[in-house]
C-alpha cells in the first residue's frame, strides 16, 4: 500500500511539474474573426507556431495555409478555395522542395527542386 501511495505522489508531482513548465512555453491556439474569415494560429507544445491559415465560419479551409516544424522551419505552403485544394503547393524537405500543382482538387503535376543557399537551383 505504501508503494502505491509513493508511486501516486511521484506521478502527481511529475504531472504538476510538466504543467508548470508548459505554462511557460506553451501558447494557446489563436482564432481571430476578420472580414468573414477566421484567422487561425496553431502552436506546437514548445510554443513555436505550427500552422497559420484561414477558414470560414462553417469550418471550410480557405486561402493560404503555412505549416512549420517544431524548430520553426517552414514545411509546407498550401492553397484552398472553399475547402478544395487549388493552385501550387510547396513542400520543404531538407534540401529539396516539391512543387505540387492541383487541378479540380487532384494532383496535376509534381516537380522537385534542389535548394542551395536559400535559393532554388534545379530539379
Amino acid at each position: 500500500m505504501k508503494r502505491i501511495i509513493a508511486l501516486l505522489v511521484i506521478v502527481i508531482a511529475a504531472n504538476t511539474s510538466f504543467a508548470q513548465e508548459c505554462k511557460k512555453t506553451c501558447k494557446k491556439d489563436a482564432y481571430v474573426l476578420a472580414d468573414g474569415l477566421i484567422e487561425a494560429t496553431l502552436y506546437h507544445d514548445n510554443g513555436v507556431i505550427a500552422q497559420t491559415g484561414y477558414y470560414t465560419e462553417d469550418n471550410t479551409l480557405q486561402g493560404e495555409w503555412i505549416s512549420y516544424d517544431a524548430q520553426g522551419n517552414k514545411t509546407a505552403v498550401a492553397q484552398y478555395d472553399n475547402g478544395e485544394k487549388v493552385g501550387t503547393w510547396l513542400f520543404y524537405q531538407g534540401e529539396n522542395m516539391k512543387e505540387v500543382t492541383y487541378s479540380d482538387s487532384k494532383i496535376a503535376e509534381v516537380k522537385t527542386w534542389k535548394i542551395k543557399d536559400s535559393r532554388v537551383v534545379s530539379y
